[in-house]
């Protein structure tokens, strides 16, 4: 029996709280978002709520790195982290999937209640460009950066990797800044009909996962920082980046399609 258990590819760790918490936080940030939006509920308790969801994350991915460096991961288990992590990005592919899927319903058939156009009557799309051809070529470098701060990590060099990893986080949050310079600069509101609203809820929610990302990668550089990663573990850097190419993929389309055709 005990060697039996010896020989089991996964090892017994103790119980996490985290799962338990993260989803609290989440549905506290759902409830105080629906209330803001709804009720203009101060918007304190909603980022009170997102705080917390990052930091609770930010404590499980810790825990998660230590239990790799104590030597928990065996192969198999990995293997099933990994995995999980490819599915949770495939939900996020269809999370995404309805929005193009909304868009597109709107855009190739418009209705007669927008004028049988698109963009529809009275609206002034943005021009793709400027400040979406802009974040465009900001979201190539960072996949660039990202990829080279891996490869560093592979070859042990801790400095290169570093700046790598750091030049990453900083374009992702001039990114974010740039979206918002244009949501300032848009002559049209999420209210303005459907074009609106696709175009708010998709960039918007877009913006929200670049956060998330930007976030992660954040956690990642402390961890290399505190030269908390070898070659051959880092599996948290690596699910970062993976979801780091995912948000510059859905981009992507969005410039082509939401900016660029959507436009013309």
């Amino acid at each position: 029996m005990i060697n039996n258990l010896y020989l089991s590819p996964f090892i017994a760790i103790q119980r996490s709280p985290w799962p338990f918490l993260i989803s609290f936080a989440l549905f506290s940030l759902l409830i105080n978002t629906v209330l803001w939006i709804n009720l203009k509920v101060t918007i304190y308790t909603l980022l009170f709520s997102f705080l917390l969801v990052l930091l609770i994350r930010s404590l499980w991915w810790k825990d998660l790195n230590r239990e790799g460096l104590l030597g928990y991961h065996t192969h198999k288990l990995e293997l099933r982290i990994r995995v999980g992590m490819l599915l949770f990005i495939l939900s996020e592919v269809f999370f995404f999937l309805r929005f193009f899927w909304a868009f597109y319903d709107a855009s190739i058939s418009p209705t007669c209640e927008i004028g049988m156009s698109w963009p529809p009557k009275g609206i002034v799309s943005l021009s793709a460009y400027s400040v979406p051809l802009l974040n465009t070529a900001i979201l190539l470098t960072r996949g660039i950066t990202v990829t080279w701060a891996h490869h560093r990590i592979i070859n042990n060099f801790y400095i290169k990797s570093l700046i790598s990893l750091l030049v990453t986080v900083l374009l992702g949050v001039y990114f974010l800044i740039m979206q918002w310079v244009e949501y300032n600069e848009t002559q049209f509101r999420i209210a303005d009909r459907v074009y609106g609203r696709t175009f708010f809820i998709a960039t918007g929610f877009h913006g929200i996962h670049v956060l998330i990302g930007t976030t992660f990668l954040l956690v990642c550089l402390g961890f290399l920082a505190k030269a908390q990663y070898t070659y051959n573990h880092h599996f948290t850097f690596e699910a970062a980046a993976w979801y780091w190419h995912f948000v510059d993929v859905v981009w992507l389309f969005l410039f082509i399609s939401v900016y660029w055709w959507g436009g013309l």
